[in-house]
């Protein structure tokens, strides 16, 4: 007999770690996954276009950077025929265990990496363990390693127990980029779900600290914008050309100038810019990628509009035209108290546990709550909990790393508040 993914859990999260896959492009950690789903035995495995809608994807890459990625993960090993399924980067399973009429139970994970570069210092664990990026320029730096182990380990463990009800797994792309949770949120396998749990490790909280339920994450967009004006020699003839660079300045200023809103906090920010060619021509061609966010899905469009508006406004003042592209976007969606106080009871008696938090403010952005907000539209109840580890750096840096002894206890908190929902409910 195989040895059970709670036996291993350090090796399954080290062998993700070791090859992580930024969004839309995890071919071979699909791969992994699907391998040890089929070892599990489920009842439904899903994959590609079989989950969701290829069209409801978000923020999806090129199609030549995506055939790369899915050519890296066939000379690695993966299954030629899972490819093919999984082909323009369809990414992402859902694995089902229908094993009774009781209630329909839900668990969100996530599983891209990130473009960073991993330390290769001998104080960063990875790197002194040997299980460091295998991978150049891209790296687990969030801890979404740990969720994949979480989320195959709570499966093997609820497809052996005497769970009445359906179990609905996802393991979802994209989230790194906002792309994912949408399709998952539109599928089939979001229809009837009475009770969703969504994961996180660490995020500041360290090892034995639970979070039964997080409140007031941010809603959030993320815009690609591109601004085109007139060439024109930068000397001879600099009144013939219609500035892009100048348009992109203009907004830069003007989009932090947004006037914030008495209903709650509003985020903006223009991270990543590239405009012109030479000192000597007048720039034809500027790119910005931006993002709001809001307190409220309604302050985030309240944000969006009024980005929408400076870039326009300062296309127009120089003479420019303006593509604005929303390259994706996420809700609000708070935690249900209900679900989140089965979650406190639950991490109370758990092993290793020794503080829970029944609440915490999020204050980032989560596509989780595509599902969340699905799940609580049609009446179910949905919560994002946080399992602690200490992690030496913040999360998307060189050197996060997970705390391994948070592995079991996000194991042992996630089925016993499964199956305590599919026996009490809430």
């Amino acid at each position: 007999m195989a040895e059970s993914i709670r036996d291993r859990l350090s090796d399954v999260r080290r062998s993700f770690h070791r090859y992580p896959e930024p969004a839309w492009r995890e071919f071979y950690t699909t791969h992994r996954l699907v391998e040890e789903i089929r070892g599990i035995g489920v009842d439904e495995l899903a994959v590609g276009t079989d989950v969701y809608d290829s069209d409801e994807r978000m923020a999806v890459p090129d199609a030549d950077e995506v055939e790369e990625w899915q050519g890296r993960a066939l000379e690695r090993g993966a299954d030629p025929d899972l490819l093919e399924k999984i082909d323009g980067g369809n990414t992402g399973v859902v694995a089902v265990l229908d094993r009774g009429s009781g209630p329909v139970v839900g668990l969100r994970v996530d599983i891209d990496g990130l473009f960073i570069e991993e330390s290769s210092e001998d104080d960063h664990a990875p790197a002194d363990a040997g299980f460091r990026s295998e991978r150049e320029g891209t790296m687990h730096a969030c801890g979404h390693d740990a969720h994949m182990t979480w989320g195959l380990a709570t499966l093997e463990a609820i497809a052996e127990s005497d769970f009445d009800g359906k179990f609905v797994a996802f393991f979802q792309p994209a989230e790194e980029v906002s792309g994912g949770g949408h399709p998952m949120a539109e599928s089939r396998f979001a229809d009837d779900l009475d009770y969703l749990f969504a994961v996180h490790v660490g995020l500041d909280h360290p090892t034995g600290e639970v979070v039964a339920g997080i409140e007031r994450p941010l809603a959030m967009s993320h815009v690609d914008v591109t601004f085109e004006g007139t060439t024109a020699h930068a000397g001879k003839a600099p009144q013939d050309g219609d500035n892009a660079m100048q348009a992109l300045g203009t907004a830069i200023q003007n989009a932090y100038a947004i006037p914030r809103h008495e209903d709650g906090m509003t985020r903006v920010n223009l991270g990543w810019a590239e405009a012109g060619t030479s000192s000597n021509v007048i720039a034809d061609f500027a790119h910005v990628e931006a993002e709001v966010r809001g307190e409220t899905t309604e302050l985030m469009e309240y944000m969006q509009s009024r980005l929408d508006r400076t870039l326009e406004t300062a296309a127009e003042m120089h003479g420019c035209d303006v593509d604005i592209d929303v390259r994706s976007k996420s809700p609000r969606a708070d935690s249900d108290p209900e679900l989140a106080e089965v979650v406190a009871d639950v991490a109370r008696d758990v092993e290793g546990v020794e503080t829970v938090l029944p609440s915490a403010d999020f204050g980032a952005s989560e596509d989780a709550t595509f599902l969340m907000e699905r799940v609580q539209e049609d009446g179910g109840l949905a919560t994002y909990l946080i399992v602690g580890t200490d992690h030496p750096t913040s999360h998307h840096t060189p050197t996060f790393d997970v705390d391994e002894r948070s592995l079991p206890i996000g194991v042992d908190v996630l089925v016993e508040s499964i199956l305590a929902v599919a026996d009490d409910g809430p």
